[in-house]
């Protein structure tokens, strides 16, 4: 059959290889699974139930969870075969964000599941004139339960004619300048990014992909209709109970998933503490085994003492590393924001295959992507383009020889932005016979060892910092590299229309308590310990071993070390320093932190 529409993925499921458990979750220990034939006549029976209610073709349709669940990707389906429009809400955005973009979705209902959802989403009904039916997942709920919307309803598919160029889903991006854009993507948008992918992922049916990250971001969405498409086993599970003995990393043994650097960033420090705690020889083996990964290549074939030595490494260290995933872990894609070098080396010399891909919300999601196959990887890029997607380096600018902005055309570039014509003009240009997309980020082609083509980010463009002597600085770079050090776990760059570039540091608390521990420094808390001049010495050294990396301009002057930690949503209801994707909102992070920066720059 030709698959044309997201929920086609489904139909070529049941037709080609129906799964007993096409659709599983865990949570609170219990393992729930939906088969193929049932994942079809439940959506069927939404699309029905949501015509039953009384909303239209073309209405907007709500969704917000807290944890990655069946019933997401349910109503996602049962939407779309209503020939009505998802709006994928993140669980942690403030009341007025929400109250945003449901008014400028004109959201006319929406289903909740889990925590506070009930009392934010009946606050914001107050000032949404369109919504007008509020459904909850969990039966807790004082809202009317979901299961009344379908249960009653047929299992047949609607009469509903869904087009491929149908507007399909509108994703608002998480808006780090100000209030969040409303990302148009059509049926065809995703299909043909999803099928392009799902050629590179090493999956077969009936094995096991792992889905935690969260369903209303385009990048796992798209990977759950590969999964679908592939006949995959899917099981959702909550981002929170991931690791350790009883984890879900060990339960499920998934053999695929998607992941975000930071994830894998926390995983290593995890594995390195163990490693300080370690005594005498087990010590110095873990540590020996380590430095056997810094030379890592993909594709790189080691031979004689080199081969034995790894083969050791891989027996008594390494295989430890993999069990804790789950040990049949066959590969893992990370995107949403760059991946440090250094986790991709570390991780795939450990016989964890981390491939790195590329793409916006606005590409639904996919640009370019890291391959599983050999010649088809290369550490510090994104890889080579997806073969229906053609990139070019725009180098009308101010930028290093050989950068440029990223230019995307495809198939799955978006129909625009929801209501923002002026904005959508500023991204998408008619030119060379296509439409392309100014991704805002820049880059650079180089070639690998095969002579193909790979992208190269080296920073975004409106991120660009320029110093009061005019010369260009690219902070992710320098950022990426610092939060490579252990004792690092976030840090920001500043310098813009300053005389020097300096940084933000936020140290890595239980690595450096056990830091501290070895060094017979005393430790009471991380406020107290960044004052200790000690520590600072050793800050400074980091920072001096870094710095070589960059040219005189880029390298860091001076820091300041902070003791609070930078989060994607806030308690009190304060606008939060990371964006739902991790991504650092600078704006909030230079208005919070003026006064430590002042005082950088004090003396200029």
């Amino acid at each position: 059959m030709e698959i044309s529409r997201l929920f086609d993925f489904v139909t070529h499921q049941l037709e080609n290889y129906p799964q007993e458990e096409a659709l599983c979750d865990l949570y609170m220990g219990k393992m729930r699974c939906y088969s193929t034939q049932r994942v079809d006549e439940i959506s069927n029976q939404i699309a029905h139930g949501l015509k039953a209610i009384g909303l239209a073709e073309g209405d907007r349709v709500g969704l917000v969870v807290y944890r990655n669940r069946i019933e997401f990707t349910l109503l996602d389906l049962g939407i779309q075969k209503a020939g009505m429009v998802s709006v994928p809400l993140y669980p942690t955005i403030s009341s007025a964000e929400y109250i945003y973009i449901l008014n400028d979705s004109e959201t006319k209902a929406i289903f909740i599941g889990g925590a506070d959802l009930t009392d934010k989403i009946l606050k914001a009904k107050e000032k949404c004139e369109a919504l007008r039916h509020i459904y909850a997942l969990d039966d807790d709920s004082s809202l009317t339960n979901w299961n009344q919307l379908w249960q009653d309803q047929p299992k047949t598919r609607p009469g509903v004619e869904v087009a491929a160029e149908q507007l399909v889903t509108i994703i608002y991006t998480s808006g780090t300048t100000g209030y969040p854009k409303g990302v148009m993507l059509c049926h065809r948008n995703i299909v043909e990014n999803v099928k392009a992918v799902n050629r590179l992922i090493p999956l077969d049916p009936g094995l096991r992909a792992m889905s935690f990250l969260p369903l209303s971001h385009i990048f796992e969405r798209s990977a759950s209709f590969s999964y679908l498409y592939t006949g995959a086993k899917i099981i959702f599970t909550a981002l929170d109970n991931l690791g350790g003995e009883n984890g879900d990393l060990r339960r499920v043994a998934p053999h695929f998933m998607t992941c975000v650097p930071r994830l894998l960033e926390k995983v290593y420090e995890k594995i390195y503490q163990k490693g300080l705690e370690l005594q005498g020889l087990k010590k110095n083996l873990f540590f020996w085994a380590l430095s056997l990964t810094d030379d890592y290549e993909y594709d790189k074939v080691y031979s004689g003492w080199s081969s034995i030595k790894r083969r050791i490494a891989d027996r008594l260290i390494f295989a430890k590393w993999r069990e804790a995933l789950g040990g049949e872990l066959r590969g893992i894609i990370t995107g949403s924001a760059p991946c440090p070098v250094k986790i991709a080396r570390v991780f795939s010399a450990a016989g964890i295959p981390v491939r790195e891909g590329y793409g916006l919300t606005e590409s639904s999601p996919g640009i370019s992507i890291n391959r599983f196959t050999p010649g088809m990887a290369l550490l510090g890029t994104v890889g080579p383009m997806l073969d229906n997607v053609e990139v070019r380096i725009d180098m009308e600018g101010d930028y290093q020889p050989g950068e440029g902005e990223i230019l995307a055309t495809g198939p799955n570039i978006m129909m625009g932005y929801y209501k923002k014509p002026e904005e959508t003009r500023k991204v998408l240009k008619n030119q060379s016979g296509g439409t392309w997309l100014r991704t805002g980020d820049i880059g650079t082609l180089v070639k690998g060892p095969n002579g193909i083509r790979f992208l190269k980010i080296t920073d975004r463009k409106k991120e660009l910092l320029k110093t009061s002597g005019g010369k260009y600085v690219a902070p992710a770079p320098i950022e990426n590299k610092l939060k490579e050090e252990i004792l690092i776990e976030q840090a920001m760059v500043v310098g813009d229309s300053r005389k020097f570039v300096s940084a933000l540091i936020i140290p890595a608390e239980e690595p450096l308590r056990l830091y501290c521990k070895e060094e017979s420094i005393p430790w009471t808390n991380l406020q107290d310990a960044i004052c200790n001049d000690r520590i600072l010495s050793k800050y400074e050294e980091i920072v001096s071993e870094v710095n070589p990396s960059f040219s005189h301009t880029e390298q860091i002057k001076q820091f300041r070390l902070l003791g609070d930690l930078w989060e994607p949503s806030k308690l009190d209801g304060s606008e939060s320093e990371l964006t739902p994707t991790m991504k650092l909102k600078r704006r909030v992070l230079l208005a919070k932190y003026s006064r430590q920066i002042e005082e950088i720059y004090s003396g200029d």
